[in-house]
């Protein structure tokens, strides 16, 4: 059944110390579901085996099913490895997952091969049939319903368990109900709602029980949110950033004075995710929620007997050649996305839109001069438009992001219009703009700006800027040629994120980026200088602590005195060849991201690993070394393991890893 704890058991063996440690190399978790697709969930296993080159996904993604499984047959033949299938719903579709190898004369038709080196599949599914079906020499391992005598707690808390019939997510979902109700009363309260909808016999309504409890607890705001997952099909990794603009297309985010509706969406989804209705599946550096998922229990038998969404269209990713001028008719639609169909032109009616809030398209040919009609527009993505026709967009003032425009069509709207925008991203060819005229008109954005990404193509150099005049920026990306950042950029002061790749700086950034005040992230990419070395002197970067230099040819020196960076904690670069000097003055340094450069690194690393560090490998295309440190180090102990990381890191170089 669902809900019993299956996957939650799964996980659990899965991320164990012991098993990571007997699977180092290759181990992989892929979401089956009842809508099983074989060719999804292979490239799932793909792309989370260490090995896999980013090349090597990319030719996957254009092989045929079966041609797949012979891929992916090919890859676990002569290594021990770990795949997790969770949720298998039919013995048909275990032997459809198994069987789709077929090339390989020494394969006998099977995509997961038993190479005799201990190699182990693990599956959980809702019917024991499927268990042995799979494996007709092992005794599936059945779930027990949780004992009440292993349920601690009040009494009126364990009366409130005991109705969960021993379901895992019954009883998950009662302790994010009981996380907002904490008084005696209100658990009181909640008990005796518990016993009226215990209305079916079985061992189902434990979870249906809660789950109505759920959602007639939720406030009436977050009831429109929830619903709407019913969008998603089951197992579904959702983007939080799609999911925000849907709820604030479909009007569930009311405005708040002060806040963005798009702020005020994200704290509708924390609060659903601290009801544990919604499961956290990615979070980003900063502890934001990037992924996240619905239980399928939530959502096969309950979200989708409840609601069915209007006013989207999100036809992301289904590839088709052209919209029909008739979408101009749909005058409720509040969302559009069309990224990723391949389509190269949008009829003119789309300026009918009148109530469309979010539009999200690439690679338009050109788009159609019309969206000044849809004033009530607030997200506009629009990226890698393939000509430069001009663009009106100063009469949506309400836009808050706006997200491809080019810097001509760009320089040819009164910005100053743009009252609530938030998030701009220019691109395009720059070499025509005149630098007072584009500075004049970024400056002009000084009461809302936060987000600023400048993209130049070719060869053009990004236009010169003062953005000192812009307070609240406080994240910048800058892709393209500049000149010396001393004598054409004034960085604001509240900067707290700096991206910088392929500026083909010649002088040394240091000495200005590091008199930035509030600066937490500085990302250092391809290109961004040509230079051999770079210096921070004993004051800089006073609160920085991520550094990123990746991909860099020239860069052999990175000296950082002491005193420096105090705050650093995340240092991440990919090249044993650039030298660092006073790393061991780096007290809060606790996670080190490194290139995987061969079986000796690793050798070399386990010298230092029993004592202050451990190591993970990094999953995926890009692959490389995740070093973190121990937690509640003292003072001694810490200087000692940066001393021990420092000697590791001189070895690698001097034995000229790549």
């Amino acid at each position: 059944m669902g809900g019993i704890g299956k996957t939650t058991l799964a996980k659990k063996v899965y991320n164990h110390t012991q098993v990571v440690e007997c699977f180092p190399d290759y181990r992989a978790w892929a979401y089956v579901s009842q809508d099983c697709r074989p060719r999804d969930v292979y490239m799932k296993i793909i792309k989370q085996i260490c090995s896999s080159t980013k090349e090597q996904v990319e030719m996957a993604e254009k092989l045929q099913e079966h041609e797949l499984g012979d891929f992916l047959h090919g890859h676990l033949k002569d290594n021990r490895y770990l795949i997790v299938l969770d949720d298998v719903w039919s013995p048909a579709d275990w032997s459809c997952l198994a069987k789709k190898s077929s090339n390989d004369p020494d394969c006998l038709g099977s995509v997961f091969p038993d190479g005799g080196k201990g190699s182990r599949i693990l599956l959980t599914t809702r019917y024991k049939e499927v268990a042995s079906h799979a494996d007709v020499r092992s005794i599936p391992h059945e779930m027990r319903l949780l004992s009440k005598k292993k349920e601690p707690g009040l009494e009126l808390g364990e009366k409130m368990v005991d109705k969960c019939n021993g379901l895992l997510l019954a009883i998950v979902l009662l302790g994010g109900l009981l996380s907002k109700n904490m008084s005696h009363i209100e658990w009181k309260k909640v008990h005796d709602n518990m016993s009226a909808y215990l209305a079916k016999e079985g061992q189902i309504a434990g979870v249906m029980t809660m789950l109505n409890l759920s959602y007639i607890d939720l406030p009436s705001y977050l009831k429109p949110c929830f619903l709407h997952l019913s969008l998603f099909p089951e197992d579904y990794v959702i983007s939080t950033r799609k999911l925000l603009l849907l709820w604030i297309s479909e009007g569930f985010v009311l405005q708040q004075d002060r806040q963005s509706m798009k702020d005020t969406a994200e704290i509708y989804l924390n609060e659903l995710i601290n009801r544990n209705l919604i499961q956290v599946v990615r979070t980003s550096v900063n502890a934001r929620v990037m992924e996240c998922r619905v239980h399928d229990f939530i959502q096969e038998d309950f979200i989708t007997k409840c609601f069915k969404v209007l006013r989207v269209q999100d036809l992301e990713g289904l590839g088709f050649e052209n919209v029909p001028s008739i979408i101009g008719e749909l005058i409720h639609l509040r969302y559009l996305g069309l990224r990723h169909t391949g389509l190269k032109m949008l009829p003119l009616s789309i300026g009918n839109l009148r109530n469309l809030q979010t539009l999200d398209i690439n690679n338009l040919k050109r788009v159609p001069d019309v969206i000044w009609k849809i004033t009530n527009m607030r997200y506009l993505y629009i990226e890698e438009q393939e000509e430069d026709d001009p663009l009106k967009i100063d009469t949506v003032q309400n836009l808050q992001i706006l997200s491809g425009i080019t810097f001509n069509q760009w320089i040819r709207n009164n910005s100053s219009k743009l009252t609530c925008l938030e998030k701009l991203k220019i691109e395009g060819r720059c070499e025509l703009v005149e630098e007072v005229e584009f500075s004049n008109s970024i400056a002009k954005l000084h009461s809302s700006l936060k987000s600023l990404y400048l993209k130049a193509s070719d060869e053009s150099s990004i236009p010169s800027l003062a953005m000192s005049s812009c307070p609240h920026l406080c994240k910048l990306d800058i892709k393209g040629r500049m000149q010396k950042l001393t004598e054409t950029f004034k960085f604001p002061r509240n900067l707290s994120q700096l991206t910088l790749e392929a500026c083909r700086l010649e002088c040394d950034p240091m000495p200005i980026l590091e008199k930035l005040p509030n600066l937490l992230t500085l990302r250092l990419r391809a290109g961004s200088y040509l230079g051999k070395e770079m210096h921070v002197s004993a004051d800089g970067f006073p609160r920085l602590q991520i550094l990123q230099l990746l991909r860099f040819k020239e860069l052999v020196w990175l000296n950082i005195l002491k005193g420096a960076m105090p705050w650093l904690m995340q240092l991440e670069f990919d090249n044993f060849k650039i030298e660092i000097f006073g790393l061991n003055e780096l007290l809060n340094l606790v996670e080190v991201k490194i290139p995987f450069s061969s079986l000796l690194a690793i050798i070399l690393f386990h010298k230092i690993e029993d004592s202050f560090w451990g190591l993970t490998r990094i999953a995926g295309a890009e692959g490389g070394m995740h070093i973190c440190r121990q937690k509640g180090l003292t003072l001694a102990s810490s200087k000692q393991a940066l001393e021990q990381l420092a000697d590791f890191l001189e070895q690698c170089s001097r034995l000229n890893f790549v």
